[in-house]
């Protein structure tokens, strides 16, 4: 579950999103993904829909070096994967498959999601190449984007959550 300060975080992104028009939550399946936008969901009388595929990659059995070394390798080559490990590729590729179909499944237009940072970099990283394993590193939790999406391969995003704040 989310900690006391994620629980705080929490509360301070439903104070952000709240006056913003939202038609509707979307949510991974993980717990504190949850419970980071239920604060949100419970104000604006909306419910959450779970979807599985926005649920964080699976980096596997890596063998060499650390955490940080791990991911980093995967972004090193988006179609590699450790041992029983989901690929950035394979990662991406279900995300983007998920958003596409929030607004599509009745959602409406104006949607927020509760997923994971390596996920939320992926879905960034399939709009703007640029993001990186870098920008990955220097995600806070919870960080909170506005992405609006132009074109099939074509979006804006602003970052509107910074923790230091």
């Amino acid at each position: 579950p989310l900690s006391p300060e994620g629980l705080f975080g929490a509360t301070q992104v439903a104070e952000l999103l709240a006056p913003l028009p939202i038609d509707g939550i979307g949510s991974s399946p993980y717990r504190r993904a949850v419970q980071t936008v239920a604060v949100l969901a419970s104000d604006l009388k909306l419910e959450i829909q779970i979807e599985d595929r926005f649920k964080e990659r699976t980096l596997g059995d890596w063998s060499e070096g650390s955490f940080e070394e791990a991911v980093g390798r995967t972004w090193q080559d988006a179609g590699f994967s450790w041992l029983n490990g989901e690929s950035n590729l394979s990662a991406q590729s279900r995300a983007i498959v998920a958003l596409q179909g929030l607004t599509a499944g009745g959602l409406g237009d104006h949607v927020v999601l509760g997923t994971h940072g390596n996920l939320l970099a992926l879905i960034l990283n399939y709009f703007d190449p640029g993001v990186d394993h870098q920008f990955w590193s220097r995600l806070t939790m919870p960080d909170v984007y506005h992405l609006e999406i132009i074109g099939r391969r074509e979006a804006r995003y602003t970052r509107l959550w910074l923790a230091d704040d």
